[in-house]
């Protein structure tokens, strides 16, 4: 479990120990962040459910045709998987655990990288249009996609949420805000509403969503990394709601890869400590503003 281990912190953050050069930006800063250690945030996404919940947003996101163009023509997720999981890790991570001013400055770097990608799409009727990743509609579908995976996956996995998952997408929202969406979904009821309104006018199955979902389905890992993937990825798919799964032509795994999954997941929080180095570095950041260890 200890190859296995290592194969994750590195998939996520970049670095076999799990702490990426970035984490100085969240154990600096003076202030608690958007979140903090009582928050509905930090309960979910300190969680290892997160991997799971990534694998989910990954294979949903690739309903969307203006996102999946995006991905298709400036992600390098073919030749370098983990270095873009890892980009995508450090914006969530930063977010969750960071101060304000951390926040603010990797909102800055993600915005810069919005710019640039731009292009054209087809959408549901056919119908060639032009996309930016910066407009409030594909922002609204990226934000929507991961909340949805996220909790869901969560939730799956059995673990809590003290304060209830409307309070996860409420909170979750303001992490949004400095992207430039300011009307994110405030509860479960409003989050599938949106995610239902894509469905009906936004999604659409193509060969390039094929293709992508393909790679998901099997990426280029190592055997043992490769085993553990699948079992993760299983109950990723099992997450998904029965109308996202057919959209996406994929098959109901049996339950039995959900328990499977659970298990693998408690070996790996035992091999990987109790929190993610992460959150140890906002801990520590606040134990200093509060003044006590928390």
């Amino acid at each position: 479990m200890g190859k296995v281990a290592d194969g994750f912190r590195e998939m996520v953050s970049g670095e076999p120990d799990g702490r990426p050069a970035w984490i100085k930006f969240i154990e600096e800063g003076e202030d608690e962040g958007f979140f903090g250690p009582e928050s509905a945030v930090w309960q979910v996404h300190g969680s290892v459910a997160t991997l799971i919940g990534g694998i989910r947003a990954l294979l949903l996101q690739a309903a969307h045709p203006a996102a999946l163009a995006g991905v298709a023509t400036h992600s390098r997720y073919q030749t370098d998987l983990l270095g873009r999981l890892e980009g995508t890790s450090r914006w969530l991570t930063i977010t969750t655990f960071g101060s304000t001013t951390a926040i603010a400055r990797e909102a800055k770097r993600v915005n810069e990288m919005h710019k640039r990608i731009s292009g054209q799409y087809t959408q549901i009727d056919g119908e060639a249009s032009a996309y930016e990743a910066r407009d409030p509609k594909f922002l609204l579908w990226v934000h929507c996609a991961f909340t949805e995976s996220f909790l869901f996956a969560h939730l799956a996995c059995g673990y809590p949420i003290n304060e209830g998952a409307d309070a996860y997408v409420s909170e979750w929202r303001l992490s949004a805000a400095p992207l430039g969406l300011k009307d994110a979904p405030s509860s479960v009821s409003e989050l599938e509403a949106a995610i239902d309104k894509f469905m009906k006018e936004e999604l659409s199955y193509s060969a390039t969503t094929k293709e992508v979902v393909d790679f998901i389905l099997k990426p280029p890992f190592g055997k043992i990394s490769l085993f553990f993937y699948r079992i993760l990825l299983k109950a990723a798919i099992i997450t998904l709601t029965d109308a996202e799964r057919e959209l996406l032509h994929l098959k109901n795994p049996r339950k039995f890869w959900l328990t499977l999954a659970k298990i693998n997941l408690r070996l790996l929080k035992g091999a990987l400590g109790d929190r993610p180095p992460s959150e140890d570095a906002a801990r520590e950041r606040i134990a200093r503003l509060r003044g006590n260890a928390i």
